[in-house]
């Protein structure tokens, strides 16, 4: 257990204090309020649960002649006033555990509760300090850690000119990034990136872990230096006007809100082509290998090369051969496992390279109606850009790994791009296509089953049958002769 003390000068420090912990409140955390009469602990609980609803002007009664009152927020919460309570046993009448169990409990006056508490509940007690208030929160270190994370941001934000502004949740996605609106009366509404510096995981190959491997961005550096890249050659890339490098904190420009799908999640069509088209544009452009990204740091646009890209391909065989099959893959199903791909990899070892932003799919794009050509795609999702074969964010695209994409729209988006790039190597082309789409949905199948069995995130698994059709499409081509022999020995489609 950890200890935090705040000095809180007034009720908008109190209720600041309370976005900062609905920012980093989970299911299963349980804050116990203390403090006499008069504290604030009522105002602090309003707050956590208006920021986690994102509604600044939601009612929140006291519970006091109801001991207990639900919402229905981001996380799941439910305010307890135990003032009233008769016996520690009537919290089981209350619904206490299951209530912890999905969601978060705010309690006040927990005393009443005695040791009917987790043994791992947050005690924030707050006590008048002059005008203001002691807050003094003793808990877990593993949320004082959390909490000191989401005061960091709050210090950020007030350096940058955002001190009175409004912090909600946004999304988090499937690395440890979380993004928050920033919102404050009389300015566009800005988005704050929260991207703390992964440590390398264990080394796994020649002394490297698997990030470093496959070139994935442990930093906000390379989002900044490709932001700035492609900004440099006129592409709706967002503007970062504050950035703490070392924290891993930025304020990114909104781009929109209105994605590349229509209202019922389906493409839609005209977007994906002008997608296309704008990856065409981009294979035509000469991309530097170094960015400058402030006085003194540079970074290196990463190779997309076949220890890269065979390292992915291996999720195959570590996740998802297993999770279908219920073994083990053997070790002589690595071996032919590795050299069938070796063999796909000889022939884009020679495809056309230009900038590849690795993730270039419906998440990560932005329609904007109201601008013109190429400007009407925005950009948002680029840390892990490299230097490699130019077709994979075609099959990125056009085989979105999000939703699901026909064979004729496919050809589709796959027919714009070739015409916008004009007089091109389209056979050269269509076999690293093919390569490429079967690579990157292979290691989507293995993502996606390691995020369920090892990161306890479930949603992933319902995108697999399409992930599967993808890969059965790509590997009908001959380049992938090889491979398709080894998935349909093994089991794999």
């Amino acid at each position: 257990m950890s200890d935090l003390s705040l000095h809180l000068a007034d009720e908008t420090a109190t209720n600041r204090l309370g976005e900062d912990i609905a920012m980093m409140l989970a299911p299963g955390d349980v804050l116990a309020l203390h403090g006499d009469l008069g504290m604030g602990k009522s105002t602090l609980a309003r707050a956590i649960i208006r920021a986690l609803s994102n509604d600044p002007e939601l009612e929140v009664p006291s519970p006091t002649f109801t001991l207990v009152q639900a919402y229905a927020t981001r996380v799941p919460v439910q305010h307890f006033d135990l003032y009233r309570l008769g016996s520690p046993d009537e919290l089981d009448e209350l619904g206490f555990s299951e209530a912890i169990r999905e969601g978060a409990a705010i309690i006040e006056w927990p005393e009443r509760a005695e040791d009917a508490l987790p043994r791992d509940a947050v005690h924030v007690r707050l006590d008048e300090e002059g005008e203001g208030r002691r807050i003094t929160i003793s808990a877990p270190d593993a949320f004082i850690a959390k909490l000191s994370r989401s005061l960091a941001i709050r210090s950020f934000l007030d350096k940058a000119g955002y001190a009175s502004a409004r912090r909600a949740f946004l999304v988090g996605d499937a690395s440890a990034r979380a993004y928050e609106s920033i919102i404050e009366d009389g300015r566009d509404t800005i988005i704050l990136m929260n991207a703390p510096k992964r440590p390398d995981g264990p080394p796994i190959r020649d002394g490297l872990p698997y990030s470093r491997i496959a070139h994935l961005a442990e930093t906000v550096t390379p989002f900044v230096a490709i932001a700035k890249a492609l900004r440099d050659e006129g592409f709706a890339a967002p503007q970062i006007p504050a950035a703490d490098l070392d924290q891993g904190l930025l304020l990114v420009e909104h781009l929109g809100t209105q994605g590349v799908l229509d209202a019922e999640g389906k493409p839609v069509p005209e977007r994906y082509i002008a997608a296309a088209e704008l990856l065409a544009e981009m294979h035509k452009r000469s991309w530097p290998q170094k960015i400058e990204v402030a006085d003194g740091l540079v970074h290196e646009i990463p190779p997309y090369d076949r220890r890269a890209m065979g390292i992915e391909t291996e999720l195959v065989t570590d996740w998802y051969l297993p999770h279908v099959a219920g073994r083990q893959t053997s070790e002589a199903e690595r071996q032919e496992f590795a050299e069938a791909w070796s063999a796909a990899f000889d022939i884009v070892a020679n495809a056309e390279k230009s900038l590849v932003l690795r993730d270039y799919h419906s998440p990560n794009l932005i329609w904007r109606a109201d601008r013109n050509g190429h400007d009407r795609i925005g950009l948002i999702d680029f840390q892990d850009a490299v230097i490699g074969p130019s077709a994979y964010d075609v099959a990125s695209l056009a085989q979105d790994a999000r939703v699901t994409i026909s064979p004729e729209l496919e050809a589709e988006i796959v027919e714009a791009y070739c015409e916008a790039r004009g007089d091109f190597d389209r056979a050269g082309f269509e076999a690293a296509y093919a390569i490429m789409a079967a690579q990157r949905n292979s290691k989507i199948l293995g993502i996606f089953v390691r995020l369920n069995l090892r990161d306890g995130k479930p949603g992933y698994m319902k995108h697999l049958p399409r992930i599967r059709d993808y890969v059965s499409r790509s590997i009908s081509h001959p380049a992938l002769a090889s491979v398709r022999a080894f998935y349909e020995k093994a089991g794999i489609l």
